[in-house]
């Protein structure tokens, strides 16, 4: 396995309402693999993460998702809370980058309520995942099928979709990312 080394994720983020543990926790996972996490988000300068409803950390912003596309990076993270993914699904840039990765079969990684900003993309479709309980009736009236799980990968069409249901979850979330992102590596260091 050639760890992570040249592998860019994004990590899409509105400029309020990420989980702080979400963003921070997986972004870790990449950067101490060897790969470049960058945060995208819907304007430039820094977001506020949360911790639950109480206001977190600020992260500085790498890019703006307008500015950038899908063929830049090599797999996508999207964290959850309940307010990012809400605001993400309303921009239609940000839905347009999420859209990108699953059009070039590049891996994707949601996580809680985050899969809305999927629905919105409407890329869900066919496809097995978790999420929050709650999106449960979300996921299937767009056409998915849910599963309550730690953590699901689902290989049905063109982009591996990793997912996973909350913040408990993170260790297993945390660990099929990487390993999915090694595997990229692996596959691109053997053209």
């Amino acid at each position: 396995m050639a760890g992570l080394r040249g592998v860019k994720a994004a990590f899409l983020v509105a400029p309020e309402g990420a989980e702080q543990r979400e963003l921070t926790s997986p972004w870790q996972a990449v950067a101490s693999a060897g790969g470049e996490p960058r945060l995208v988000s819907t304007r430039p300068g820094r977001v506020r993460a949360f911790e639950h409803l109480d206001k977190g950390d600020e992260f500085p912003v790498d890019a703006v998702v307008s500015e950038v596309s899908a063929d830049d990076f090599d797999a996508l993270v999207l964290p959850g809370g309940v307010a990012n993914p809400d605001f993400l699904r309303t921009d239609r840039d940000a839905v347009a980058f999420v859209r990108g990765f699953f059009e070039r079969g590049r891996p994707v990684a949601v996580i809680c309520h985050g899969p809305w900003t999927l629905i919105e993309a409407d890329v869900v479709r066919g496809r097995t995942l978790t999420s929050w309980p709650s999106l449960r009736t979300d996921l299937r009236n767009a056409g998915a099928d849910w599963v309550d799980e730690e953590v699901h990968v689902c290989t049905r069409g063109p982009s591996t979709l990793i997912s996973s249901r909350k913040p408990d979850d993170l260790a297993a979330f945390d660990r099929v990312l990487v390993a999915e992102l090694a595997a990229v590596a692996d596959a691109t260091a053997r053209r």
